[in-house]
């Protein structure tokens, strides 16, 4: 078998119920090429190796877990990329959809990851600890709203489909978990550049108890900050607010 490590977030899926679920959902739209990151112990690989007429690849990063899929997963054996996601380079020369139960340390960072490359995935379907996953699809004026959901939602559309209970883990993570999905949005709010849109959200949010116009005073000429805009706080404006003000920006 494989061990746990907890340095790398480890949290393994046991629960076929979920499992399934989560296939369910992404053959609803079946893809023509799919990523998996990290299969860890192959609760969804085995399902996923099973999809015909698709182009499958997976990465994972544990030396360990990678050779626990090929004895356990011998189809897996072409498919599988033994690297940090963090640092691989597009496994596609083509649109991708990427799929799996994304390490809950740095889940955000995988976020961010798949954002340089957004033009060649037009669909995720992750699982993640709930108040990320919350985090990612919560609305404007919501508390949970913050950098994570205006810089996802700027170019996806998310969906929250399902909650998952600890005890469908092993070992049981001390929160409950969720599954989301998001779609490449085709109308991406215009804005001044995607440097100041990111600088601007991150920006405003760091002080985000302040008012907008004390939190980003830096980023723009004092004329602009006379608006009235500026007498909000962060998590009260808009995706399509914030990228309207880049046009205003030093």
């Amino acid at each position: 078998m494989y061990t746990l490590k907890k340095s790398l977030g480890q949290h393994f899926l046991k629960d076929e119920t979920v499992s399934q679920k989560i296939v369910e959902a992404l053959l609803n739209e079946k893809p023509e090429r799919l990523l998996e990151i990290g299969p860890g112990g192959g609760a969804l690989t085995k399902y996923l190796l099973k999809i015909e007429g698709i182009d499958f690849k997976a990465i994972e990063l544990d030396e360990e877990k990678v050779q626990y899929l090929y004895k356990q997963y011998p189809a897996i054996q072409d498919k599988l990329i033994h690297t940090d996601f963090l640092k691989a380079v597009k496994p596609f020369e083509e649109a991708f959809t990427v799929v799996g139960n994304f390490p809950y340390n740095i889940s955000s960072q995988i976020m961010f990851k798949i954002l340089d490359w957004k033009e060649e995935v037009p669909r995720i379907i992750g699982m993640f600890q709930k108040e990320v996953a919350q985090r990612i699809a919560a609305r404007h004026g919501n508390k949970t709203y913050g950098i994570l959901s205006v810089l996802i939602q700027a170019f996806y559309d998310t969906t929250y489909l399902f909650d998952v209970p600890p005890e469908s883990f092993n070992p049981p993570p001390k929160v409950m978990s969720g599954v989301i999905e998001l779609r490449l949005r085709h109308d991406f709010p215009e804005m001044k550049s995607q440097r100041h849109f990111f600088n601007l959200v991150k920006t405003a949010f760091n002080q985000r108890r302040k008012m907008l116009r004390n939190a980003v005073k830096p980023l723009f000429p004092p004329e602009a900050l006379q608006d009235e805009i500026f007498n909000l706080r962060a998590e009260q404006l808009s995706v399509e607010d914030f990228a309207a003000l880049t046009f205003k920006m030093q």
